[in-house]
């Protein structure tokens, strides 16, 4: 899909050929028209003030992202570090104006020049060192990311107050991040088409041996594009850990991909030489309204994978039909009337789909059930068997009480969950249930809920700095001691351990860490040997394990913070795993009790989830109804080996 100024293909007159030539030269245009009109027909939420500025704010971040990507892009380039970028620039603004007590002006202009950095280095990679830049950027990803996690220690940083305000409203209704998205856009617009540097990005992107050889600096002019991406990610950051109240280590994991497919869908080519501001704007609000739509719809999130997927997929295939049908992008500024002709488009575009909204509303007026009985429930992830436990816990409650349980997977991304928890908001829904990514940055959704008079509960961790109607939850750290005593007394009060720690900046990784380390305290026999991170997955966790016993090959203990990881390290062990090698785990997930059963696995700190996800859809209704609601439900965790694992249900 494109939204370049397209040359008018000869033979195509009347009323048919205007129309088809509309079409084609704004594909990504007519796209974000259509999706509005649909999702304006199948869900009456999605037309209210509330929920199109909630579509506003959650393309800010990744129009932003993607605005300085555009430049990469249209000089045949590309850049998969700006999300890492995004991160690193937001920590160093939060640890040195929180942790060292610089001046917050400073500490802007030093997360600033931080992104600048980054792209220095990726532009002398690429143009004096001769790397692809698919291979520099990758590297930086990496290395972005690893310094996010250095000066974090793996925790987010809170963020200072005065910057913070640039997640919050200006007037109490039009977003700061929306404003922001609409100056950066238009600084990238003005750079593209009015600068030297801009109608480089076209010649390097056109012909880059013919641009050198009409005198182009191409070398310094590649340093100079990758720092402009490198600025617009800092920025990117910044408002996006202002949203969040806080610079998360883990913060726009995976938005490089994000970035990049709005300005592919905005009509730029990845072979250099088109693209423009406007089009990856129209970009950025494709991937948020189809987000934030099928979030309204109740679709599956792992189905809304496989439609984003899909439109990127028309898009590519869409411009490339385009350029077989003979329209062909022109110079940017070379049509005297261009501009005037696109203004013109896209105020025709604004007026139509204002008419067939304004139409199709009308379906929904009377229609819509009472929210009384609509709950929405944003898991931290649907990628691990707990979680999953917890869902069906919760809708099987839900439907037992006929409740409208829309169910999210945020990813472990806290972004995301706050725009899950936004739409919840902006839809209406009865209640809310949260299990947060992180427990700092649900605060701001949360607190948008309760004012909303809508009641939050969080289940599994809790929400810090806002108000919550309950927590229904087990203690983490508790129950890492009673995992770390497991171990000890397994091991009869000594030996050597190592410990698998969970995704870094995760609550449940803190606290479960802290658990195994205030238990630990009580058996000064049992040394730890080593402990790393392995993301609470499976393969990371074999892998780690593997990695660990080439140093540690007369270990003899193993705690993980999950029941994932744990049988990861078994699968590493082998024939070591319940024999010369205890392992406990954490969760007490389906495959995990197999394990102890099976005798591989010596035991797991079971959390009965699915006992969590009933309890908190309980609680909610209680909260709907207007009972009183105990603040802290506790469900006790249990310690399950292979004696008592036959009679425990989780």
């Amino acid at each position: 899909m494109a939204t370049d100024t397209l040359k008018r293909t000869p033979g195509a007159g009347g009323a048919t050929g205007g129309l088809r030539r509309l079409l084609l030269e704004n594909g990504a245009l007519t796209a974000l028209i259509v999706l509005v009109i649909a999702m304006s027909a199948l869900s009456g939420d999605f037309l209210t003030t509330d929920n199109l500025l909630n579509v506003g704010v959650q393309a800010a971040v990744t129009a932003v992202l993607a605005f300085g990507v555009t430049f990469v892009i249209v000089s045949a380039g590309i850049d998969l570090s700006v999300g890492s970028v995004a991160a690193l620039s937001a920590t160093v603004l939060a640890w040195t104006a929180t942790s060292h007590g610089v001046p917050v002006f400073i500490a802007v202009l030093l997360a600033v020049a931080t992104g600048i950095a980054a792209g220095l280095v990726n532009g002398f990679l690429i143009a004096y060192g001769k790397l692809p830049p698919f291979i520099a950027t990758l590297a930086m990803l990496s290395v972005a990311r690893g310094l996010s996690l250095v000066i974090s220690e793996g925790s987010p940083i809170p963020f200072p107050d005065s910057v913070s305000h640039l997640g919050d409203t200006l007037g109490g209704w039009l977003p700061v991040p929306v404003l922001v998205m609409i100056v950066m856009g238009l600084i990238a617009a003005f750079v593209l088409g009015r600068t030297y540097i801009g109608r480089s990005m076209y010649a390097i992107g056109g012909n880059e041996e013919a641009a050198r050889l009409s005198g182009l600096r191409v070398k310094k002019q590649k340093l100079a594009i990758y720092a402009l991406s490198g600025v617009f990610a800092a920025v990117a950051g910044i408002v996006l850990a202002s949203r969040l109240s806080s610079a998360q280590p883990q913060a726009a994991d995976g938005y490089e991909l994000d970035a990049i497919a709005a300005v592919v869908i905005g009509g730029a080519s990845l072979a250099g030489g088109t693209g423009k501001a406007s089009g990856t704007l129209i970009g950025a609000l494709i991937l948020a309204v189809l987000r934030n739509g099928l979030n309204l719809l109740n679709v599956s999130a792992f189905w809304q994978q496989v439609v984003i997927g899909v439109v990127i997929a028309l898009a590519v295939l869409f411009d490339t039909l385009r350029r077989k049908a003979g329209a062909t992008p022109s110079a940017a500024g070379a049509s005297p009337g261009g501009k005037g002709k696109q203004a013109g488009t896209y105020a025709l575009a604004a007026v139509v789909t204002v008419a067939i909204v304004g139409a199709t509303s009308f379906l929904h007026n009377g229609s819509s059930a009472s929210a009384d009985r609509k709950m929405g429930l944003s898991l931290s992830t649907l990628n691990n068997p707990f979680f999953v436990q917890i869902r069906a816990g919760a809708m099987a409650e839900a439907k037992k009480q006929g409740v409208d349980l829309t169910v999210t997977d945020a990813q472990n991304d806290a972004s995301q969950q706050a725009n899950q928890l936004q739409n919840f908001t902006s839809s209406g829904v009865g209640a809310i249930i949260v299990n947060p990514v992180d427990s700092d940055a649900a605060s701001n959704s949360v607190k948008a809920a309760d004012k909303a008079d809508i009641p939050v509960i969080a289940v599994d961790r809790g929400v810090n700095n806002a108000k919550t109607s309950a927590l229904v939850a087990s203690d983490n750290v508790a129950g890492g001691e009673l995992a770390a005593k497991s171990i000890a007394e397994k091991l009869g009060g000594k030996g050597k351990i190592v410990i698998l720690q969970g995704q870094a900046g995760t609550s449940a990784a803190r606290e479960r860490a802290q658990g195994f380390e205030n238990g630990l305290k009580a058996f000064p026999g049992i040394q730890v040997v080593a402990q790393q991170p392995a993301d609470f997955d499976r393969t990371k966790g074999l892998d780690v394990m593997s990695n660990l016993l080439q140093a540690h090959p007369d270990v003899q203990g193993v705690i993980a913070a999950n029941d994932e990881m744990a049988l990861g390290a078994i699968k590493a062990l082998g024939s070591k795993a319940g024999k010369s090698v205890s392992v406990v785990g954490f969760d007490g997930t389906p495959d995990g009790l197999k394990a102890v059963e099976g005798g591989s696995l010596y035991a797991s700190v079971a959390q009965q989830p699915t006992q969590l996800g009933r309890i908190a859809v309980d609680n909610a209704l209680k909260a709907l109804d207007g009972e009183k609601v105990q603040q802290t439900v506790k469900v006790p965790v249990k310690v399950v080996t292979k004696e008592n694992v036959a009679g425990f249900s989780g």
